[in-house]
């Protein structure tokens, strides 16, 4: 055991509970009197980190050589997001949730870790055979199950993550630059079709928010509007802890949550932010570097999922609040409020945590 503790990514862990602490300080100053989610996150975080080193004595070679246990949690997750539909209740016309006292269940949060397990064990194998279009398309049928399902509910953001992950793990694998055009023009016509008979008006209204804001700074636009300006108005140095005027009196929606980003530029200034993308910065190269050092395809290939993971999630929230992005409802990780994004966030570090472990 001190053995393996010595040889844990304690960098990596610091990073990620820096960037807990600044979810966790922004929670508490946006929470006013209510301080009932600030208690929650906190219970999150221990929680995630308890997870996340219990899962970093768990021998990944069982899930690297345990087809069946694998494909197991695989069929339960599309389980639990079939039963969506039925058991989840509808906030804001969405059903991604699963209700349980106090607390919310999502479980998107689990099939975006299994989903890196099967590609990375899939492409350990295959990797040699990218020129072979069936073997990508065998591998999308893994991401297009839980991926419609998301889509219906309707969730778009996770379905994005969704594709990012299994889009960046075939680059990682060598895909060719022909094969990858023709799944290109597959996106494109899948697009259209969505566009024209799938996508709901609320949804194509954020769309055209994105692109014309100005068109409706009450209603659609609103939120974007209130976020440039929380980020504008922060400065260099910010305007303190609990001081933000557009966090405070509530003009800034979701401050702890999709927007929780304008609301640290608000009140930590650029010199905050600059300190967020530092952390976020390192934290990719962490990962990355465990990647690099992998002995195995397998542990190489989940590391850089997890890493396009994270990064395209850090760059939709921060894109949503800069208004270079559409809104879509993506957390920033480690950062926004919810437990199943942080808690399932630490699992996938503690499975990383393993890998570094059992091949250094």
């Amino acid at each position: 055991m001190n053995i393996s503790l010595r040889k844990m990514d304690w960098t990596l862990i610091g990073i990620s509970v820096l960037l807990c602490v600044f979810g966790l300080v922004s929670i508490f100053s946006s929470s006013g009197e209510n301080l009932s989610n600030f208690y929650k996150q906190l219970f999150f975080v221990f929680i995630g980190i308890v997870l996340m080193f219990l899962m970093s004595f768990y021998d990944n070679r069982n899930l690297r050589e345990n087809s069946l246990l694998i494909l197991s949690f695989y069929l339960v997750c599309v389980f639990f997001l079939i039963g969506l539909f039925f058991f989840a209740p509808e906030i804001r016309g969405i059903k991604s949730w699963y209700e349980i006292g106090i607390f919310s269940f999502s479980p998107i949060e689990p099939m975006k870790i299994i989903l890196m397990l099967i590609l990375a064990k899939y492409f350990s194998k295959k990797h040699v055979e990218l020129y072979n279009l069936k073997h990508i398309i065998f591998s999308g049928i893994y991401i297009a199950i839980p991926a419609i399902l998301i889509f219906l509910q309707p969730e778009i953001g996770s379905v994005i993550i969704l594709l990012s992950i299994w889009i960046g793990i075939l680059l990682v694998s060598g895909i060719r630059i022909r094969e990858f055009m023709i799944l290109f023009l597959i996106f494109l016509i899948l697009f259209g079709a969505t566009w024209t008979f799938l996508l709901k008006d609320y949804q194509k209204n954020r769309i055209f928010n994105f692109i014309a804001p100005q068109e409706d700074l009450l209603g659609e636009g609103w939120s974007q509007n209130q976020a440039k300006i929380s980020i504008g108005s922060g400065g260099l140095i910010g305007k303190g802890i609990g001081n933000g005027s557009q966090t405070q009196y509530d003009f800034l929606p979701e401050p702890q949550t999709d927007f929780i980003f304008s609301a640290i530029a608000e009140e930590t200034g650029f010199i905050g932010v600059t300190i967020l993308f530092m952390l976020f910065l390192s934290l990719f190269w962490r990962i990355i570097r465990i990647a690099l050092s992998a002995q195995s395809n397998f542990s190489r290939l989940f590391a850089c999922g997890l890493a396009f993971s994270i990064f395209i999630q850090m760059v939709i929230n921060i894109g949503m609040n800069l208004g270079v992005l559409p809104v879509i409802g993506i957390p920033l990780p480690l950062v926004s409020y919810g437990g199943s994004n942080l808690v399932f966030t630490f699992i996938a570090f503690g499975i990383l945590q393993n890998m570094k472990i059992t091949e250094s």
